[in-house]
């Protein structure tokens, strides 16, 4: 792919827009929004699809699969890009983040804001990188799965609060469930011997970031065929704070916490515990078994695109969409 600097100028694809009504405050506006966004880059109109509760986002993907488009733009919350996944992993089709879910990961994990120009400008300059997913029964997921607080959090959240003050609302549900007591699990990683912990959550991550763009794996990378599994063990507030504190520090040596890293995780409680997907919620249950598929989705990425971090020139891309929505404004004026 070339970069937004080189002689080349991007060549302009076919692309479908699909859309979580609920997670939109106005559709339509969006519509204009994105339209002249591409049209400034001399992209075609989009195809436009709507998810419903039926069908939240996997049956329109495919539709536009099936048109011919190139570029799947997918906006609204996690549950929305999960099921878009379903249909675009293992197809030559790239996914395009517009995020406006309030903790939409691989938003945090791209350095995407809210701003659908940005999301649009990442999309055009063409920067490609080929992602693992993560496999759970028939569900893929691009970000993280978990068992324990992390979804403990996540249920104790409301919608409401979400909506009001945005990925903070974590925090107000995270101090719901600190004192909880740990999971006695097992951990068994590829064909090693089971680890045993009493732990309060296991992620298993394809890349690092958690809500609000905090980076709990910086070694966790998106596309070596391998998955990282945290196993966090505090069991006091001091520990919480001691952990906390060293990740949002980026130290390399987090306390009450150990990576591991291996293409095939089965975790397993001696009770049913929550468990979710890319911070969507999947129920309870004593076992959650997770694959990688290496390398099974296309993703438009801030460029430069091979950068081992994700969200490389993320504000610059949202500056060159300005810029180019901007001068293509004048010109009609």
């Amino acid at each position: 792919m070339n970069s937004p600097s080189g002689s080349e100028v991007p060549r302009a694809a076919r692309s479908a827009v699909v859309v979580n009504p609920a997670k939109v405050a106005d559709v339509s506006r969006l519509r204009r929004v994105v339209e002249k966004a591409l049209a400034a880059a001399g992209w075609p109109a989009p195809m436009w699809f709507e998810t419903t509760v039926a069908d939240p986002g996997a049956g329109q993907t495919r539709r536009a699969v099936e048109a011919g488009v190139e570029v799947v733009f997918v906006c609204g919350g996690d549950g929305t890009v999960m099921s878009c996944v379903s249909a675009l992993v293992g197809t030559d089709v790239a996914l395009a983040v517009l995020p406006q879910g309030t903790g939409n990961l691989l938003a945090a994990n791209l350095g995407l804001s809210t701003d659908p120009v940005e999301a649009v400008e990442v999309a055009v300059e063409q920067g490609r990188r080929r992602l693992d997913v993560g496999v759970v029964g028939d569900r893929y997921f691009t970000v993280m799965a978990g068992m324990g607080f992390d979804a403990q959090m996540l249920a104790a959240t409301s919608e409401a609060t979400k909506a009001r003050i945005g990925w903070p609302a974590y925090v107000i549900g995270a101090v719901r469930h600190l004192r909880d007591r740990p999971m006695r699990v097992s951990i068994r990683i590829d064909d090693r011997r089971p680890v045993r912990r009493r732990a309060r959550t296991v992620l298993v991550a394809n890349v690092g970031r958690l809500q609000g763009g905090v980076r709990l794996l910086p070694d966790a990378e998106p596309d070596d065929g391998y998955l990282d599994v945290a196993v966090l063990t505090p069991r006091t507030l001091r520990h919480w704070f001691s952990l906390g504190w060293a990740v949002l520090l980026r130290r390399r040596r987090v306390p009450r916490m150990e990576v591991f890293r291996g293409r095939h995780v089965e975790i397993t409680s001696r009770r049913p515990q929550p468990c979710e997907l890319d911070g969507d919620l999947i129920g309870r249950g004593r076992t959650l078994r997770v694959d990688v598929r290496p390398q099974a989705l296309w993703l438009c990425v801030p460029q430069p695109e091979a950068a081992p971090d994700l969200s490389v020139d993320a504000e610059a891309a949202r500056r060159r969409g300005r810029e180019r929505v901007d001068e293509l404004g004048e010109e009609r004026s």
